[in-house]
């Protein structure tokens, strides 16, 4: 499938629930074997607390970008954010947030369309799991780099490490 036939655009209330299921599938795509199946069985429990967190942010100005198939299929997610705090010396303005695609939809530009919805060209930094060589290969091809943090995650998520990639702001 080419990219043209997905359609991105700023996700409204009413695709939370697919965009949350969406993120849940991708989740098992990529870390199946990462997680125990416990840990899916958890977050499908807290679905609908995080509609409504996830409704009250697009309520309080948070953008969510959302890529759809011609069904309307919600295949793909990407939000950003100004950089937080933590993150400030690297020299980013950006962080991407999140980025998530099905695998269907490997390939076909909908993952870099959906980064530059989020952040644009602007300066940026992100964190990915350790353990992703596919996402961090993705990220180098778009100009992101290790900078040598790394932390590890606690809660569900406990026994992962994620690591910083920087992308500085574009040259001339």
């Amino acid at each position: 499938m080419s990219t043209t036939e997905y359609t991105v655009r700023l996700a409204t209330v009413e695709d939370i629930p697919a965009t949350l299921a969406m993120k849940l599938a991708a989740w098992r795509e990529t870390y199946g074997d990462q997680r125990p199946a416990s840990f899916f069985e958890l977050e499908e429990s807290r679905h609908d607390a995080q509609v409504d967190w996830w409704t009250r942010g697009l309520a309080a100005g948070a953008e969510l970008w959302v890529g759809a198939d011609p069904a309307g299929r919600i295949v793909g997610c990407a939000g950003g954010a100004p950089v937080l705090d933590e993150d400030a010396d690297t020299g980013a303005t950006a962080e991407l947030q999140m980025l998530y695609v099905l695998a269907e939809a490997y390939g076909t530009g909908l993952g870099a369309r959906l980064m530059h919805a989020a952040i644009g060209t602007l300066p940026a930094a992100l964190w990915v799991l350790e353990h992703n060589p596919r996402a961090q290969a993705f990220y180098r091809k778009h100009g992101f780099g290790l900078d040598g943090a790394r932390e590890e995650l606690s809660e569900v998520w406990g026994g992962l490490y994620e690591v910083r990639m920087v992308r500085p702001a574009p040259r001339g």
